[in-house]
């Protein structure tokens, strides 16, 4: 299964998203990398140092060029501002939500391509997921990855 269509069918599982969402705003986390390791064991594909770095490399770039802006300005418009009209404002901010979402698909686009080949079975999620964390931040918190590994689909 591609990448994409995995970690959306994996985000709409019960408690998923509210689990990425908390290890997004609470442990600064990036949430597509979490999902992308998680595939990745899934898919049975081994993930090596340089492929992490390669793909922490890669989130960083997207993040700070077009997601992390993005959202933020999305949350910006979630509730009303003075001298804007609530209409033209939530009208702009589904605008700016499908910008975030197409940033977020082509970053997991390219994460995929730097995914290894299938090199055996399914591995657990759990190791995968506190891989990427440690890759990306030097907080890894364990007990809500392993939270996330257990939501994701078997």
């Amino acid at each position: 299964m591609r990448l994409w269509d995995w970690a959306v069918a994996a985000y709409a599982r019960p408690e998923v998203s509210e689990r990425c969402l908390l290890l997004q705003d609470t442990h600064a986390q990036n949430v597509p990398l979490l999902l992308w390791a998680a595939w990745c064991a899934g898919e049975g594909r081994a993930l090596d140092e340089d492929t992490l770095e390669a793909a922490v490399d890669t989130v960083r770039a997207w993040d700070g060029a077009a997601v992390s802006p993005l959202r933020a300005i999305r949350r910006t418009l979630k509730g009303p501002i003075p001298d804007m009209t609530d209409a033209a404002r939530q009208s702009v901010r589904e605008q700016i939500k499908a910008a975030e979402l197409a940033a977020e698909r082509a970053l997991l686009d390219d994460l995929e391509a730097l995914s290894p080949a299938p090199a055996g079975g399914a591995k657990p999620y759990g190791p995968a997921l506190v891989a990427a964390s440690k890759a990306w931040s030097r907080v890894t918190p364990r007990a809500d990855l392993e939270g996330l590994a257990a939501q994701l689909p078997a």
